[in-house]
């Protein structure tokens, strides 16, 4: 149960940290190198103990051979006992029982020889296996004419095995006929010579694998410090925090970089402050102005009010302009009042009355203020609500503003069609979708769409007064509540807009509880779900 999870924390830890990327590859790569020359040497070392240790065989072999040949050819020896006495004397005189180079003798009868030949017996080494002679051996050796075979072998031992050599050559012994010499050599020196050194290289590379590992970490450690200390400083000028810089020391690229750093740092800040001394004098100028205008325009409404009740009293022409009047006070009134709004957001003074109740009532509430447009100007208002009641924490007063913001703006740019509203949850979050099927927006229009004073067609004739405020306070709202406020738009398909809403204050949630657009219009299903 532990290795997976020490797996993926390893992993995780290869992912966070450069440095061990670079110890773990060039350990890595080290450790392949060194495998590699390894077995190259390891081969190069074992090939030249074999290639010296078989020449040296071969030239005692040859000289063991050329005595053996000239004891049986200087022999005038006829008598049989005589005759096995010299064969016998050849096996004590060649074999060695020393434990560095042992080496075991055998003189055997070749098979197939003359019937009138005596037939001796074959002397041998008294503790030699006759299988150790390989029998296609014996075949080379029995059809050679006077040259050395051998063959490497695995020979028999009290430990297991030792890895030997077998070389033979044809002897002519007068009378008795052809006889074959066979010397085994025993190879066990040179293999524990080869394991000696293949064990000196195997401690050797874990050695030099561990001072490689040792060197690239402090190596990489004093290449990734500045690294380290760069991202910190970056996360705290990110952080509000842009009075920090990188220490600089030497002359080195890291140095040149650092001040590189340093120098974007500065022309940063000095842009941000800028940037925010100019955010600074425009909220503090909106809010100023807007303020200001309020004792004005609060005695202009009084005087226009008055004008207003006595419009019939007045002629034709004057009771037009009097009615004109009203209307713009009435709009001039909103515009300072989202002005204001906007001002109280922008210096984060907005805080929200949350409380728990149903999202009917806020989504009823604002259908029911539009309705008065909406037959006025032909259209219907569909509304898609779940049978079950849907509680959450919210600012009922911001949201139904919201929501009657979203269902003016559908209304405007509607082209007569009917506009559906759905409403979904689910265990994290409340989705509020507003379609409607008119104009639509292109891509430049949706980049824009939240933008403050931004319409998408100004010179459209506008019923409800509007001031370019309204998505944009609508924006601030979705925020206030840790919400989405989300758009979708085709040119004269349509658009619709999202407000989706975490159940809980403070909630998180990774997905909205109804699609966007919806994937069905709210008029091709039955006649109880649209209000109207």
């Amino acid at each position: 149960m532990k290795k997976p999870g020490l797996f993926r924390s390893g992993i995780g830890l290869l992912r966070r940290s450069i440095q061990v990327r670079a110890v773990v590859s060039t350990l890595a790569l080290t450790g392949i190198a060194l495998v590699v020359l390894g077995g190259f040497l390891s081969f190069s070392i074992g090939n030249g103990l074999f290639q010296t240790r078989l020449t040296q065989v071969l030239n005692e072999s040859q000289r063991a051979v050329i005595q053996v040949q000239n004891t049986f050819s200087a022999s005038n020896v006829t008598d049989e006992v005589a005759l096995q006495t010299l064969m016998n004397s050849v096996v004590p005189s060649l074999e060695s029982n020393s434990g560095s180079q042992e080496r075991k003798v055998a003189l055997l009868r070749t098979p197939g020889q003359p019937a009138g030949s005596l037939s001796l017996q074959s002397p041998m080494s008294s503790t030699l296996d006759l299988k150790v002679i390989p029998k296609s051996l014996r075949d080379k050796v029995s059809t050679a004419g006077s040259h050395l075979d051998y063959q490497s072998v695995s020979i028999p031992a009290s430990d297991g095995s030792h890895p030997g050599l077998v070389v033979g050559a044809p002897i002519q012994i007068p009378v008795a006929g052809a006889y074959e010499l066979y010397l085994i050599f025993d190879l066990q020196n040179e293999q524990a010579t080869l394991y000696f050194v293949q064990r000196t290289l195997v401690v050797g590379g874990l050695i030099s694998l561990l001072l490689i590992g040792l060197v690239s970490y402090f190596v990489t450690s004093w290449l990734v410090n500045p690294l380290r200390t760069a991202a910190q400083v970056a996360e705290s000028i990110a952080s509000g925090d842009l009075n920090k810089r990188l220490p600089v020391k030497g002359t080195d690229v890291i140095a040149v970089w650092a001040r590189s750093f340093n120098k974007m740092a500065d022309g940063l800040q000095k842009q941000i402050n800028k940037v925010t001394n100019v955010s600074t004098m425009q909220q503090r100028f909106v809010s100023d102005v807007s303020h200001e205008l309020r004792t004005p325009l609060t005695t202009i409404r009084i005087s226009g009010d008055m004008i207003f009740r006595n419009r019939d009293k007045l002629a034709p022409s004057l009771k037009k302009d009097a009615e004109m009047l009203n209307d713009q006070l009435v709009r001039f009134e909103k515009l300072l009042g989202d002005l204001l709004e906007l001002s109280r957001f922008d210096a984060g003074g907005v805080r929200p009355h949350m409380e728990l109740q149903d999202i009917q009532h806020p989504v009823g509430m604002a259908i029911a203020g539009l309705e008065p447009l909406a037959r006025a100007k032909g259209m219907r208002i569909n509304v898609d609500l779940p049978s079950e009641l849907i509680e959450l924490d919210l600012d009922s007063r911001r949201i139904e503003r919201l929501l009657r913001n979203l269902i003016a703006n559908a209304l405007e740019h509607g082209d007569g069609k009917p506009v559906d509203i759905h409403v979904g949850a689910d265990e994290k979050a409340v989705a509020i979708t507003v379609t409607d099927y008119g104009v639509g927006m292109n891509q430049d229009q949706l980049d824009r769409v939240f933008d403050r004073f931004w319409r998408a067609d100004p010179s459209r004739q506008r019923t409800t007064g509007g001031t370019g405020l309204g998505l944009a306070i609508s924006q601030e709202d979705a925020n206030l509540h840790n919400g989405w406020l989300q758009v979708w738009a085709r040119p004269n398909q349509g658009a619709c807009f999202r407000l989706t809403l975490p159940r809980v204050r403070g909630g998180v949630f990774t997905s909205s509880p109804l699609p966007m657009p919806p994937s069905k219009p709210l008029w091709d299903l039955p006649e109880g779900f649209y209000h109207d």
